[in-house]
């Protein structure tokens, strides 16, 4: 098996936004994955607000969960703890709650690679001092 790829937020609602400035970018690593995109309930929250004006973006979005595109692994129930820890570590970023599951996912694989275009996560580590392997516009 090859890499898990967390998606975030960013490239999500810019695949499906086409006047989106990462928009080409974003699409070109859709069209280029093999395996469906891992993320969090809490990025599909945070999509779904973003793409509420967009013409038919919730309508793709509910297709792309559908069709599997991406696929949820992740539970707070089982991670709560370690989630707040994140959130309270990076207080002063802020961390958004969306960021902190993804982190915490990727602390959980050895092989993931977040899929972002929040410069952010260029400066949060996981398991304290580990870079988190991004696919990440330059």
């Amino acid at each position: 098996m090859g890499k898990s790829v967390l998606i975030d937020t960013g490239p999500l609602v810019a695949v499906l936004r086409r006047r989106d400035e990462h928009h080409e970018w974003a699409a070109a690593h859709f069209q280029a994955a093999t395996e469906p995109f891992t993320t969090c309930e809490a990025v599909i929250s945070e999509s779904f607000f973003l793409l509420e004006r967009a013409r038919d973006g919730k309508e793709a979005l509910c297709g792309l969960l559908e069709r599997r595109v991406m696929v949820i692994r992740y539970s707070l129930d089982d991670e709560l703890t370690e989630t707040i820890r994140l959130v309270r570590r990076y207080a002063d970023a802020p961390m958004s709650f969306a960021d902190a599951c993804l982190v915490r996912m990727a602390e959980k694989s050895d092989d993931a690679v977040v899929f972002t275009t929040d410069r952010d996560f260029r400066t949060y580590r996981k398991n304290g001092r580990q870079v988190i392997p991004l696919i990440i516009p330059d």
